[in-house]
């Protein structure tokens, strides 16, 4: 076939390739938190690049259906539900109570989660090297945050007394590490006392309780709910003078005195680089739980100026980032 009659017959052959890419089903992708969209500074860029550097990119070969409960766990079984209705590829769960939410909702579409608590202990997976059924994704270790957490406000504040851990009663999570850290708080001379908010009202009631029971120091453990009401929190603090540690860097850029954690921004990228994988062909029970290993202290100065706190040269020197 010479070249002329070749392009005669195929001419139109970019534009019948594009047609059938533009006809091409896109595979969606279920994404579940229990938290207010666009609470969590930096979810959705780094869940997309994750995405994009397995190949799948949103608009092109996949769709993103987002649910978010607002903060009211109670809404996570329906949102799930439609999910699951939605026939969704995938569903990435921001957080333990929605990773529960969609494990309970179904035994075959794939799920990867984030969790800040033992996914062995609760159910999730069967083990971190080998998840089996349908779940797999990443465990924040919140577990080794308490006693390091605990640490560091030691070395800023060495004579306190007793220090609050503010929990989410509403968490199915909230007080499963409460003894080590109370174990830790005792090695260093510490009373540790644990009081729960599930409400915005309960917020108020548990810094007027911390003030009553001259609590030295509080620490906020990480909990979609916080996370959604952190301006609110840091405010409380700042009002009723309350030292605090905080589980992301987002609390200390508002105004708390110090954070110690996960950057949230390489939690959500594995989430979506997991899920782009199921998506090629990978089965959740062949993935291991990916625990990070890098956690950020970042320091407020001008916070501990207001509060008259000292904080160690030697604990500034270490810090990701100090805020002046």
């Amino acid at each position: 076939m010479r070249r002329r009659e070749f392009i005669a017959l195929f001419g139109g052959a970019p534009a019948w390739v594009s047609m059938a890419l533009a006809q091409e089903p896109r595979r969606v992708i279920g994404v579940l938190g229990s938290a207010s969209y666009n609470s969590v500074p930096g979810v959705e860029a780094p869940f997309i690049q994750g995405l994009k550097n397995a190949g799948f990119i949103e608009g092109k070969n996949i769709s993103i259906e987002w649910r978010w409960g607002e903060g009211r766990y109670n809404r996570l079984s329906s949102l799930a539900g439609e999910l699951v209705a939605r026939n969704v590829s995938v569903i990435s769960a921001f957080d333990l109570p929605s990773a529960l939410a969609a494990k309970a909702a179904t035994k075959t579409i794939p799920i990867v989660f984030a969790t800040g608590a033992d996914p062995v202990k609760l159910g999730l997976v069967d083990s971190l090297n080998q998840p089996h059924g349908n779940l797999t994704g990443v465990s924040l270790l919140v577990s080794a945050l308490g006693p390091k957490q605990l640490e560091i406000l030691h070395e800023i504040l060495p004579s306190a007394g007793t220090i609050v851990l503010l929990v989410n009663a509403s968490n199915p999570n909230a007080q499963a590490d409460a003894p080590e850290e109370q174990a830790a708080a005792h090695v260093l001379g510490q009373r540790l006392e644990v009081l729960t908010a599930s409400t915005d009202g309960d917020l108020e009631a548990a810094f007027t309780t911390m003030v009553e029971r001259r609590a030295s120091a509080l620490i906020v453990k990480a909990d979609p709910f916080f996370i959604d009401r952190r301006e609110r929190l840091v405010a409380l603090a700042a009002r009723h003078a309350m030292p605090a540690i905080y589980s992301a860097r987002f609390f200390a850029e508002l105004g708390g005195l110090v954070s110690y954690g996960i950057p949230y921004s390489d939690l959500y990228q594995q989430v979506g680089t997991y899920a782009g994988k199921i998506l090629g062909g990978a089965k959740p029970a062949d993935l291991p739980i990916h625990q990070p290993v890098k956690f950020e202290l970042v320091i407020n100065l001008k916070t501990a100026k207001a509060l008259g706190v000292e904080v160690p040269f030697h604990l500034q020197q270490l810090a990701d980032d100090v805020i002046e």
